[in-house]
């Protein structure tokens, strides 16, 4: 059995880690009453108890809790920003070259956050093969849903009287510091930063995050490009499937509930379309941390996914 203590378990991404772990015979929950939720010694101890612990808390906060490990035997897969571009800590995308038997060997797994994932699924296999540029310029959108904003966006987006505003896909990030950006940068291998325009719509959950290629940023055609995801993503939660268009349309909300990611490519040999699809709280957030729990743990990674 498996001792797993969720840090944070109040949060969106907590909840869900909690929800799904909490009907799983192969795990015992380690429990704080609410009263000692925020209490340090309490959760100090509760985390040098755990085999494994979840940090679903801001990135000052995450970073507070790994200094309460007093063992070597307790791994942290911390869901904040705050580790993800730290050298001893380990990026959390299993899928990518070597990081699997990287998780494998670590105490230290930094989950990836949601647009990231879609960004450097799609483009780290082309800096990889040597068909995209380090210093290509490339821009990137990602729409979501609102569950993303965490608890107070969803209640904005949840009331019945909310303004009209809210109805629409809005653009943020405008100033071009999300926090995304920094791992989108080094972890996919690019040596600036993509142009990034994150939407959040209407729906609940699900995200869709595309980057767009021409001709002659590429060393290769559209055809070489699906090979390379097919070659590179042979797993069940990350595979590329081009049969996924709906009569000319591409939902954002088509992976809402899965944990696994879609690639396709679509456009011309002139203009190419890169797309990520998955959900923002599953392969973006709780089912990500989920899996490397699993890794972890030397199961399947994906038990109790759904994909």
């Amino acid at each position: 059995m498996t001792n797993i203590f969720i840090d944070g378990s109040a949060g969106t991404t907590g909840l869900r880690i909690y929800d799904r772990l909490s009907v799983r015979d192969d795990i015992s929950l380690i429990k704080l009453p609410e009263e000692l939720r925020k209490d340090d010694n309490a959760r100090a101890e509760a985390i040098n108890s755990a085999d494994i612990v979840f940090l679903c808390l801001p990135d000052d906060a995450a970073r507070a809790a790994v200094s309460f490990v007093k063992n070597d035997k307790t791994a942290i897969i911390d869901t904040s920003t705050a580790h993800r571009t730290n050298d001893a800590w380990v990026y959390g995308f299993p899928e990518l070259t070597r990081k699997r038997e990287a998780i494998i060997n670590s105490k230290r797994i930094a989950n990836p956050g949601c647009h990231a994932s879609g960004f450097i699924a799609l483009v780290k296999p082309l800096i990889e093969a040597g068909v995209l540029n380090p210093d290509t310029a490339l821009s990137c959108f990602s729409l979501t849903g609102y569950s993303g904003g965490g608890k107070k966006m969803i209640a904005e987006y949840e009331d019945e009287g909310k303004p009209d505003l809210l109805k629409a896909p809005r653009q943020y990030g405008l100033f071009q510091q999300h926090k995304h950006l920094k791992e989108m940068q080094i972890i996919s291998g690019i040596e600036t930063a993509p142009a990034f325009c994150p939407i959040v719509a209407d729906f609940y959950s699900g995200m869709e995050v595309t980057v767009t290629l021409f001709k002659k940023d590429i060393k290769a055609n559209i055809d070489d490009i699906k090979a390379i995801y097919k070659s590179y993503y042979t797993g069940k939660l990350v595979h590329f499937d081009n049969a996924a268009d709906e009569g000319g349309f591409l939902s954002a909300a088509a992976l809402s509930g899965k944990d696994d990611m879609q690639l396709c490519v679509f456009g011309n040999e002139d203009r190419i379309i890169l797309t990520a699809r998955y959900d923002n709280l599953g392969k973006g957030a709780s089912g990500a941390a989920i899996q490397n729990m699993n890794i972890l743990m030397g199961v399947s990674e994906e038990t109790g996914l759904v994909y």
